[in-house]
C-alpha cells in the first residue's frame, strides 16, 4: 500500500487507521443505514457483555474456517466445531454478500478490544469487500461510548 501524497509506503500505524472507524462514526453510519456492524466475538462474550443492538452476528473464528484459514489450537478448542461445509460457506459468502454487494452497506467488524476485528476488516478486503472496517477499540470502546452518550442525555433532561 503507498502513500498517496508520497510514494513511500504506509507504516503499519497508517495501515491501522485507514482500517479503524471511531464508534461514532459507526452508529451514525449504522443509524443512516450506510453501515452493517458485524459482532465477530465469541457467543460466551457476547453472553458475558451483552449484544449490541442492530449488529450481525459471525464469530471470527467461525469466519476464519469458512474460509479455509487454519484456526490456532486456542483458536480450535474455543471453537471446537466441525469443518464447515459447502452450506456454511455458502450461507457466510451470501450474508457479506447481501450487505455489501446489494445493499451496498460498509462492513464494519466489532471484536471486544479491537484487535481481532482488525484482521477480519483485513481479511474481507483482501477477499473483495473493500468497504470492511474495523471498530477502534472495539465493543469496550464502543460500550464507554454509548454510556458517555446515556449520562449527556440525561443530564440535558436534568437541566
Amino acid at each position: 500500500m503507498t502513500n498517496q501524497t508520497n510514494d513511500r509506503a504506509a507504516t503499519p500505524e497508517e495501515q491501522k487507521e485507514q482500517l479503524e472507524m471511531t464508534p461514532q462514526t459507526a452508529l451514525e453510519l449504522q443509524r443512516l443505514h450506510l453501515a452493517v456492524l458485524i459482532d465477530i466475538r465469541q457467543k460466551f462474550e457476547i453472553e458475558l457483555q451483552g449484544e449490541i443492538a442492530g449488529a450481525s452476528f459471525l464469530p471470527l473464528f467461525h469466519f476464519k474456517r469458512v474460509l479455509g484459514q487454519t484456526l490456532t489450537e486456542l483458536e480450535q478448542e474455543v471453537l471446537d466445531e466441525d469443518v464447515p461445509d459447502m452450506r456454511d460457506i455458502q450461507h457466510f459468502l451470501a450474508m457479506i454478500n447481501s450487505m455489501h454487494h446489494a445493499k451496498d452497506l460498509i462492513l464494519v467488524c466489532v471484536c471486544n478490544s479491537g484487535h481481532r476485528s482488525l484482521n477480519a476488516a483485513r481479511l474481507l478486503r483482501l477477499l473483495g469487500y473493500e468497504h470492511s472496517y474495523s471498530l477502534a477499540g472495539g465493543f469496550l470502546e464502543l460500550d464507554e461510548f454509548l454510556e458517555a452518550q446515556q449520562k449527556k442525555q440525561e443530564s440535558e433532561v436534568l437541566h
